[in-house]
């Protein structure tokens, strides 16, 4: 497989000044700097350019992009995105709209008093285009599809970097033993799907939002720090926990959770750690992470940490309690013959940036029906509030009327294949509430014949498949942990296994506090929605970081990557799951997973 644009280019740059960068895996990990930084590839070789210089070295490899990482990319200060300024920009109720229109009735009425007499009296009339585009419709695709992107956008021509690609339909990554093994379903016919429900109950309608104080994040932060350490501190067999703030003269076990120093990013020179209220009241202390061999911490980590604090303003950690799993889930009946189940997962957004034809959705409906998997789990954005034609206001039709002709398409396209359709929301979806968790779409009306094989479910959340515990959540967390988490270690875990090991041991859905700037937070809903109810045996991580498929201590973690990257075509995963009937010796119930181009 070659290296990437983004790669070929950084590679050619650091050639030029006699660097050599050495494996894929070098090459790969350069591409995600840049994502995770923000950082322009020209930039970033320039960096690492001064940076490789000063150590004297001609080669890249891996532990230098680590140290460059820690020493230069770390201690750079936050970019700060600034969206262009568009006065036709943004969401627009019935009055702001109308206010447009007067502005230009009168700036065309400016105009026309400076006309001759004969063109002043003569107003254009509003009509169709002279030279309307052909009318793309879908039906020569599917009888059951009548979506027609021209009746609702200006510029519908379909991408032609998208249909130009040569590699549709190639494994990029795999799973398990996948020689031999059918990748085809039985369209549902067999499945049961449902919510996993956790002890507060799954989130299923929407809540009243903006309404939570200060005081009840303190609460939902300092309930959450209680909770991991009792469990730590029973399985540990820690007899007591100290305090932070007072000063010791031995060793001290101390609990708290992970902050920063500063308004930057965290480095291993600004970590703090914020004591629970029971021991600690709440303070705070620098730590120094000198003495500690490995480590890898993140903000808003619970942590059990061993070490000095003589004079009670600085604790020189020693000792770091490994996180702990939760049980996975063990039903109470097991079938004697379980059926092999299929499971396709896709993520937004489904068309192209330059394009609203939703080609890439289409092409998913036809490996729905190609292959009739039982499960398919969408999750968004469906309707991209990146999309340009959304930024710019193109659109001749509510955001929402699109959305639902999207999912009407889908709905009735993948009818004939009768497989079970699971839709998980997004932040980015234009049309929905902008608030995590978030909850489920709107029910709109569905055929009597769909009602039994559609589900709606909020973001995060849990699903039970045939005794197969998924969990589901369409926040891109690794690009939000990755940008944050520090690390020091001399295992063979890369940023992505730590980050999926922080969040199954964490216990949360998001663990990472403060959250990123695009993230609004419900907290009392947060607290009630957000913790993992079991160890799932299969979580679904979307990113816009590199698709992968792990095995993190037992639950098989996959970034099925975006159905469309940019103007071209992205990939989607496939999954063949079966409830083991062993309890002695736990399995995976993943059987074999890949990762496909669309």
């Amino acid at each position: 497989m070659g290296a990437p644009a983004e790669a070929a280019e950084l590679l050619a740059a650091l050639q030029e000044f006699g660097l050599e960068a050495r494996g894929d895996a070098v090459l790969q990990q350069l591409v995600d700097l840049c994502t995770l930084h923000r950082l322009p590839e020209a930039e970033l070789t320039d960096e690492l350019i001064a940076f490789a210089t000063r150590k004297g070295t001609t080669t890249i490899a891996v532990d230098l992009l680590h140290s460059f990482e820690h020493e230069v990319l770390s201690k750079r200060p936050p970019k700060i995105r600034r969206r262009k300024e568009n006065p036709h920009c943004g969401l627009r109720d019935i009055d702001s709209i109308q206010e447009l229109l007067d502005v230009e009735e009168e700036e065309e009425n400016l105009l026309d008093t400076y006309a001759s007499p004969s063109k002043s009296s003569q107003k254009r009339a509003v009509t169709t285009p002279e030279n309307p585009r052909p009318k793309r419709t879908l039906s020569s695709r599917s009888p059951h599809l009548l979506f027609s992107p021209n009746s609702f956008s200006p510029s519908a021509t379909p991408s032609q970097k998208y249909s130009s690609r040569n590699n549709r339909g190639e494994v990029l990554t795999s799973f398990g033993p996948v020689q031999g093994t059918s990748w085809s379903g039985s369209g549902g016919s067999a499945s049961s799907v449902r919510l996993f429900s956790s002890p507060d109950g799954s989130l299923t309608k929407l809540y009243k939002f903006m309404f939570q104080e200060l005081a009840e994040i303190r609460e939902v932060l300092c309930c959450k720090i209680e909770e991991l350490g009792k469990i730590l501190k029973e399985h540990y067999k820690i007899e007591e926990f100290s305090s932070l703030i007072i000063p010791a003269q031995e060793a001290v076990t101390v609990l708290g959770h992970i902050g920063c120093d500063s308004n930057g990013k965290l480095n291993a020179k600004s970590v703090i750690l914020e004591g629970d209220q029971e021991h600690s009241s709440g303070g705070q202390v620098p730590v120094d992470l000198s003495e500690l061999r490995e480590y890898s911490l993140f903000p808003g980590q619970v942590v059990v940490m061993e070490g000095m604090n003589s004079t009670g303003a600085r604790l020189v950690a020693s000792k770091l309690y490994e996180g702990l799993l939760l049980p996975f889930y063990q039903p109470t009946s097991q079938p004697a013959d379980p059926e092999m189940q299929m499971v396709l997962v896709a993520c937004g957004p489904y068309t192209t940036t330059d394009s609203i034809t939703y080609d890439p959705m289409l092409d998913l409906i036809d490996a729905i029906n190609k292959d009739k998997p039982d499960v398919c789990i969408l999750l968004g954005p469906f309707l991209d509030a990146k999309h340009q034609q959304v930024e710019n206001s193109q659109l001749t039709t509510s955001f929402e009327d699109v959305f639902k002709r999207c999912l009407k398409m889908i709905i009735e396209g993948t009818r004939s294949a009768g497989s079970h359709l699971v839709f998980v929301p997004s932040l980015r979806d234009v049309h929905h509430h902008c608030i995590y968790p978030q909850p489920p779409f709107a029910c709109f009306d569905l055929a009597k014949e769909d009602k039994k094989r559609v589900l709606f479910v909020s973001d995060p959340c849990t699903l039970n498949i045939n005794g197969v515990i998924f969990g589901l959540t369409s926040v891109d967390l690794l690009f939000h942990m990755g940008a944050e988490e520090i690390s020091s270690s001399s295992s063979v875990l890369d940023r992505f296994s730590r980050i999926l090991k922080h969040v199954l041991t964490q216990r949360s859905y998001y663990p990472l506090y403060p959250p990123a700037e695009e993230m609004n937070i419900d907290y009392e809903n947060f607290y009630q929605h957000t913790p993992l109810p079991v160890t799932p045996d299969v979580l679904i991580t979307p990113s816009d970081l590199r698709y992968f498929i792990k095995d993190i201590l037992g639950c098989i973690c996959v970034n099925p990557g975006r159905l469309t990257k940019g103007q071209v075509g992205g990939t989607y995963g496939r999954l063949r799951v079966q409830q083991q009937l062993s309890e002695d010796q736990r399995k995976s119930p993943c059987i074999a997973a890949q990762v496909v181009r669309i």
